[in-house]
């Protein structure tokens, strides 16, 4: 009877530790991925609230629907300047 571990146990050990690694990786992309379409809707929501407050001086507003808040929120800062784009010309 002896107390040494096996090779086969080894292996089974480290097979498990890569394959923990390689969920875990794969769970915490769409995360990262998630918290920055987040944080980019928080922008882009308040970017198009404060030129609606600002416009409001100038008679220039952009309607806050789920079609803007959407480009806003995908991306951000250049989501709203193209929405302005677009309102000039159209």
């Amino acid at each position: 009877m002896g107390l040494g571990v096996e090779f086969n146990i080894i292996l089974a050990y480290a097979f498990g530790l890569i394959l923990l690694y390689i969920i875990g990786y794969i769970l915490l992309v769409p995360i990262k991925w998630i918290i920055k379409l987040i944080y980019n809707g928080i922008i882009g929501g308040i970017l198009l609230f404060l030129f609606n407050l600002i416009g409001g001086f100038w008679d220039i507003s952009i309607a806050i629907n789920p079609l803007t808040a959407l480009i806003a929120g995908f991306l951000g800062v250049p989501g709203v300047i193209l929405i302005l784009i677009l309102k000039w010309l159209l």
